[in-house]
């Protein structure tokens, strides 16, 4: 009986054991044309990705989505493997997901950076002003010549976002600050052309600029190099971007994708997930700005001071940034 007892006791321990294996959730992830390997925004979704991935054992399928038609096919083909949880990187993705979530209810989308509707999905945005004002504002302060420059990828209401907060932050310190801005085009293929990148910040570093705020994707490696080449300082954008150049990086401008796919993953994981929209701007820990052993030479204690102080001051709610996407009036 005790034999018989005890062999009962461990097929229920191994039918428990496969119940637990059985719940970890399929993963998915799907990147846009940038590609996961962008040094920016999609680098970004994979660090975290993989952080969820180290620390919990479970791993995910991922793959890229090099246009909106490939997209929707991409985030279906991912949907019809019963997937528990999908999420899609970038703006561009929106609409695929909305049309592929309607189609299968059981799986929950995350799309970053973009809205889509659905019951099944959660759309996740940051507040990129107030992590623009801070860099803008360490712009101004380090510029000698009063000129600072913004390239902005796709001509878009999310890059002028960008664009909107850097101005603000940039004419608090100065308002007679000039901003010279040029967008590298108006299709996704903006967003991997680092040769008109390079090209734009030359013409702006011939015009007088010193600092130039590459919100670009693959296409602001170009103007980094520029920066570097020229002796001017460049602001990297979403991923830390100091350890590209160090002595020629101001800052970064971070977007932490890889902590919003990372709590994305682990409440699918704890099965506190919910539908929605998530905004994350500095008091979220969604934004920030960097200062490390890369760029520490040329941020100097004052700036460092001024800067962390209109952080805090963002975060209490005592400085207000405008959002461009609601209200377009901006000092740009």
């Amino acid at each position: 009986m005790k034999i018989k007892h005890l062999c009962m006791t461990i097929a229920a321990l191994c039918v428990a054991g496969s119940a637990a294996a059985a719940a970890a959730p399929k993963l998915g992830i799907v990147y846009d044309a940038g590609g996961k390997f962008d040094k920016s925004f999609n680098q970004s979704a994979y660090v975290g990705a993989e952080r969820f991935k180290k620390e919990t054992g479970i791993g995910y399928l991922e793959a890229q989505a090099n246009s909106d038609t490939q997209s929707e096919q991409v985030l279906r083909g991912l949907a019809r493997k019963k997937l528990d949880l999908i999420v899609a990187v970038g703006f561009s993705q929106s609409q695929s997901v909305q049309k592929v979530a309607k189609e299968f209810p059981n799986v929950r989308f995350v799309v970053i950076d973009g809205v889509a509707q659905g019951s099944n999905v959660n759309s996740v945005l940051f507040k990129e002003q107030e992590g623009s004002y801070l860099v803008g504002l360490a712009a101004s302060m380090a510029s000698k010549s009063k000129k600072i420059g913004f390239i902005g990828g796709m001509d878009i209401p999310l890059i002028r976002a960008f664009a909107c907060g850097y101005a603000q932050g940039a004419k608090a310190e100065n308002a007679k600050v000039e901003i010279l801005q040029n967008m590298v085009g108006t299709t996704s293929a903006a967003w991997n052309d680092p040769a008109k990148g390079g090209e734009l910040a030359r013409a702006q570093f011939d015009r007088g600029a010193d600092v130039v705020f590459a919100v670009a994707g693959g296409s602001g490696m170009g103007a980094l190099q520029q920066a570097k080449e020229k002796g001017k300082l460049a602001i990297g954008v979403d991923s830390n971007q100091n350890y590209l150049h160090p002595g020629a990086m101001l800052t970064s401008m971070v977007k932490h994708v890889d902590n919003a796919v990372y709590t994305e993953f682990t409440e699918m994981k704890n099965g506190t997930w919910k539908p929605g929209v998530t905004y994350l701007g500095l008091k979220e820990g969604g934004v920030d700005w960097v200062v490390d052993k890369d760029n520490r030479a040329v941020v100097p204690a004052a700036m460092e001071k001024r800067v962390n102080a209109a952080r805090a001051d963002i975060i209490s709610g005592k400085i207000k940034v405008v959002d461009y996407r609601a209200n377009s009036s901006c000092p740009i």
